[in-house]
């Protein structure tokens, strides 16, 4: 089948392999090792420590851009990942399961990391510009998606195998083979239906002889360089704390300020509701700028994306009891579990405003990387974006511990007011992102 200028065939799995091993990795590592018996405080430092390839992937990005297809570059990188999932589910039942199975993370987070790289390369120089800001709605959509779906129904699969079998290292390990084989998969279906059209840029420019330093010195004599940087480190500065320590307040204790849920029902939050709210929210974000452009929407898309912490904030403080319970019987899957009302709306709230909110912010760092190679930039600005993750992230979980959880949800919605004050100085064409024709 020609898919060449068919982007729907390719653009949402492409994606989906980009955000997944990032969740699974960033993410549900988090619920996995918090379930293993890791403390918060090693959970914090150590997953994220995780971020550090993605922090220092533009070192190795140039050697991308100048070397190779993008598409040889993802197809190798997926299936690399795929393995490394395989090792981990069957290093789990092993003594020193943690620090065997960080390391295995660490080689697929640096395989990651260097496919965001060609998989960002590879949209911009295949997909033609004037459909680039409607596309993006729906590349972060379905990035967040298989975000959503690590966070939502890979955990919601572990929790019914820790139910099932009693042993949440059986579950833990059965989990993470199934995410191998699901990759392999998806590694599988992108070889068939990408393009293989991608042109080499670097390779056919009458400068393609520049090397690795004059392609970052570039990139630093951009215009507002040090506010954009600033900008980049600060924005997710919240959000960054809120990604480590929510999934362990769900599931701790109230006893000790949690909310005292189980694997299944964050599951279920995430994979169900959570995937709703995000798809809408990430649709209609992309739809917003293609139609009016960033400039219009830049504050409401970061109010958006920002404001759902409050609910956090609420959920910490009162710990509500309206308890419902959802039953689900499939044949070979049966899900009854207690969900907690306020919990579920919170988290609609918040998956619809990241969905939304993400999407300019992600077409703000296309701006950045605008000029010549764009992969490189992307993976630049993308790097300074994954620093600003991983840096508070590392202290998010010492942080918890010293505030408890009431007090620490405060101080993340602070830690969102920089971000936002230092995007109204941003200077960039006033009707960037907006669509000029009909894609």
């Amino acid at each position: 089948m020609k898919t060449d200028n068919k982007p729907w065939f390719w653009i949402p799995l492409l994606n989906f392999a980009s955000g997944l091993p990032y969740a699974v990795i960033i993410s549900v590592s988090v619920i996995m090792y918090k379930n293993l018996g890791i403390s918060n405080e090693d959970i914090g430092v150590y997953t994220s420590l995780l971020y550090l390839p993605w922090v220092i992937k533009p070192l190795w990005s140039p050697f991308i851009e100048l070397n190779g297809t993008k598409r040889k570059w993802f197809l190798s990188m997926q299936l690399l990942i795929s393995i490394a999932f395989l090792l981990v589910g069957f290093t789990i039942p092993t003594n020193g399961f943690f620090m065997m199975t960080l390391a295995i993370f660490w080689v697929a987070a640096f395989a990651s990391a260097s496919n965001d790289i060609a998989s960002d390369g590879f949209y911009l120089l295949v997909l033609p510009e004037n459909q680039q800001s409607f596309f993006l709605g729906i590349r972060s959509t379905f990035y967040r998606l298989s975000m959503l779906a690590g966070n939502g129904l890979i955990v919601l699969l572990a929790g019914y195998l820790e139910q099932k079998y009693g042993d949440n290292t059986k579950a833990w390990s059965y989990t993470m083979i199934g995410v191998g084989l699901l990759m392999t998969f998806i590694t599988i279906y992108n070889f068939v239906f990408t393009p293989r059209n991608e042109i080499n840029v670097v390779a056919n420019n009458k400068d393609h002889h520049q090397n690795f330093g004059s392609i970052f010195a570039s990139f630093f004599k951009k215009k507002q360089i040090g506010l954009v940087l600033a900008f980049i480190l600060v924005f997710r500065l919240g959000e960054s704390q809120l990604l480590k320590m929510l999934s362990p307040f769900l599931l701790d204790g109230k006893d000790v300020g949690g909310m005292s849920l189980t694997t299944e029902s964050v599951g279920i939050i995430y994979g169900t509701l959570g995937i709703f709210a995000l798809t809408i929210g990430g649709i209609l974000g992309g739809i917003a700028i293609s139609k009016h452009g960033l400039t219009k929407w830049m504050l409401p898309m970061f109010l958006a994306m920002h404001l759902p912490i409050l609910g956090f904030i609420g959920l910490a403080h009162f710990q509500p009891e309206a308890i419902f319970h959802l039953h689900i019987n499939l044949y070979f899957f049966e899900i009854n579990s207690p969900l907690n009302l306020y919990t579920c709306i919170t988290v609609i709230l918040e998956q619809f405003g990241y969905g939304f909110g993400f999407t300019g912010f992600m077409m703000f760092l296309i701006h950045v990387a605008e000029g010549e190679s764009k992969t490189a930039h992307y993976a630049l600005a993308t790097g300074f974006m994954a620093l600003g993750m991983m840096l508070p992230g590392m202290l998010s979980g010492f942080i918890q511990q010293f505030l408890g959880y009431q007090n620490f949800f405060i101080w993340v919605f602070i830690a969102t007011i920089p971000g936002l004050i230092l995007s109204r100085f941003l200077i960039f064409p006033k009707d960037f992102g907006k669509k000029s024709e009909e894609v």
